[in-house]
């Protein structure tokens, strides 16, 4: 009888249940409400699903993250092994390769004014630059935070990485890809905020043909332009523009569609529940944490703001030909923030469709905040 009470209570002493705080309840109901956001609502399940899980997962299990050199057999947490794979850049390197396998650039290189949308877009990263130095972060860690407002989860974690702020890349990670999943909430009333209904109904000309050539030729002249200037990007923007080389080149069909599909989703999975498991209640609940969220929102808002100012701008200068709508599209949430722009355009006019048009600036923002991130790395002589 001894033996099975000792047993009984050995088990009971290994559960889950005795070993949690309160934190990590917390962070496993933040969890839940995430898995409800995203299976329920549709707010990008694809990424979080698996990042939700993670939380799940770490916070019920915190040795599933553990380092090698802190296990007694000398082998490290499953997910601590995906998570490598965040801090040395691999995997979102490699989810930019799948983007650019996917992306149609047609539309930015039919209406190059896009690029200065694109651009306009990253007001949100610098202006969160500075007030994160305001609030007491060191440069490097301001930098990886500010990333943030181009709304580009890939991006944040590569720089996080780049610039030794490991321990901010979970919080920065899972800000980054919540205000990515949630743009369709955050950016129509700033949008509808900064624009006339008669801007809103504005309708563009169809953009012209794109030929095969300029397709080709566009990835590989980017790349050596963006690349010789700011070499620290070829990372990101060379794994793009490969993608991209891919698909139009159409000689690679079978890389093409690798890239696209099973690669693009094996490294969700990895990429997504290691960075979930990040978010242990120790890492996460801290004012830091809270600061970083909040920061994130306010490069967001102002990310959109700069875009949609800058369409404004530009609508004024051809006079009316240019919905400022699709500055909101700056912000490099590919395609979300373009049908985010097609879908406040067609509120105010059923038959507006710009959804093309802002596919050109939502592609520009993507090229702008690796820019953005080069540009850091640059300072910080990294």
């Amino acid at each position: 009888m001894a033996y099975v009470t000792s047993t009984l209570g050995n088990l009971l002493q290994q559960t889950a249940f005795l070993n949690l705080t309160w934190g990590n309840y917390l962070m496993i109901a933040v969890a839940c409400v995430f898995l409800y956001l995203a299976i329920a609502k549709g707010f990008e399940p694809l990424l979080l699903v698996p990042i939700a899980f993670g939380m799940l997962l770490v916070n019920i299990y915190p040795e599933i993250m553990a380092r090698p050199e802190d296990m007694s057999n000398g082998v490290g947490g499953l997910l601590h092994y995906f998570y490598l794979m965040d801090e040395w850049s691999i995997l979102p390197s490699l989810i930019f390769m799948g983007v650019g396998a996917m992306t149609d650039f047609g539309p930015l290189i039919a209406n190059p004014i896009s690029f200065l949308m694109g651009a306009a877009a990253q007001l949100g990263i610098y202006m969160a630059y500075f007030l994160a130095i305001f609030l007491g972060f060191n440069g490097k860690a301001a930098a990886a935070i500010s990333i943030i407002g181009g709304a580009d989860g890939p991006t944040s974690i590569f720089l996080a990485g780049k610039l030794g702020q490991s321990e901010l890349m979970g919080p920065i990670a899972v800000a980054a890809y919540s205000y990515m999943s949630l743009v369709p909430i955050i950016q129509p009333p700033i949008m509808k905020a900064f624009t006339t209904e008669e801007e809103r109904k504005i309708k563009m000309q169809q953009l012209r043909p794109v030929s095969k050539l300029e397709k080709i030729l566009f990835p590989i002249i980017i790349t050596i332009v963006v690349c010789c200037l700011l070499p620290s990007t070829a990372p990101l923007v060379g794994m793009l523009m490969l993608g991209n080389l891919f698909r139009e080149s159409g000689v690679v069909k079978q890389l093409t569609e690798t890239a696209s599909n099973a690669m693009m989703y094996i490294v969700v999975i990895l990429l997504g529940t290691s960075v979930g498991a990040s978010t242990s209640a120790e890492a996460f609940l801290n004012i830091s944490t809270l600061k970083i969220v909040a920061l994130g929102l306010v490069a967001f808002a102002f990310g959109t703001f700069g875009g949609v100012l800058f369409g404004k701008l530009l609508c004024k200068l051809t006079h009316g030909r240019i919905n400022p709508l699709i500055g909101s599209a700056g912000v490099s949430a590919v395609p979300m923030a373009a049908r985010v722009s097609q879908k406040v355009g067609a509120e105010a006019d059923p038959t507006n469709f710009l959804l093309m048009h802002a596919m050109g600036p939502n592609v520009a923002g993507v090229i702008g905040t690796a820019v953005a991130a080069g540009t850091f790395m640059a300072i910080f002589g990294v």
